[in-house]
C-alpha cells in the first residue's frame, strides 16, 4: 500500500511544472503551425490559440511572446499562404558579409560591387573533394 499524501505530492508537482507544461504545449501547437502543409486559415486559428494560451497564463515571458505573435501576425500567416522563404536572400547577405570581412577595406565601392557579383556568378562548392562525380 502507498503511503498517504499522494494525492497533495502530484497536485503540488503540477503546479511546480505548470509552466514547463504550457510551454510544451506551445511548443507543439507552433511545431504544427509551420507544418508545410498547413493552410493560412489553419495557422491563423493556431497561432490564435497560441496568444490566448500564453494570455491565460499570466506569466510575463509568455504575455512577451502573445505580444512578439501579435506583432508579426500577418507575416507568420502570409507564410503559410504565399510559401516564401528569405533562405536565398539570407544566403547572399552572409556572402556580401564574409566579402567585406574578407577584404579588410577595399578601395572604393564600386570595386567592392564589382566582387559581390563576381562572386555571385561562380558556382561555389564548399567541399570538392565530396561533390566529385
Amino acid at each position: 500500500m502507498c503511503k498517504g499524501g499522494w494525492e497533495e505530492r502530484y497536485k503540488a508537482l503540477i503546479k511546480e511544472n505548470k509552466l514547463l507544461f504550457t510551454a510544451d504545449l506551445i511548443k507543439e501547437k507552433l511545431k504544427y503551425a509551420y507544418d508545410k502543409r498547413i493552410l493560412a486559415e489553419e495557422m491563423a486559428k493556431e497561432l490564435k490559440e497560441i496568444m490566448n494560451i500564453c494570455e491565460a497564463s499570466k506569466d510575463k515571458h509568455l504575455l512577451w511572446f502573445s505580444k512578439l505573435i501579435k506583432e508579426h501576425f500577418n507575416g507568420m500567416v502570409a507564410r503559410a499562404k504565399f510559401r516564401i522563404s528569405n533562405g536565398m536572400m539570407e544566403g547572399i547577405n552572409y556572402k556580401i558579409k564574409t566579402l567585406r570581412r574578407q577584404g579588410y577595406g577595399y578601395p572604393d565601392d564600386e570595386y567592392f560591387f564589382l566582387k559581390i557579383i563576381d562572386a555571385s556568378r561562380k558556382d561555389y562548392v564548399r567541399n570538392e573533394r565530396s561533390h566529385r562525380k
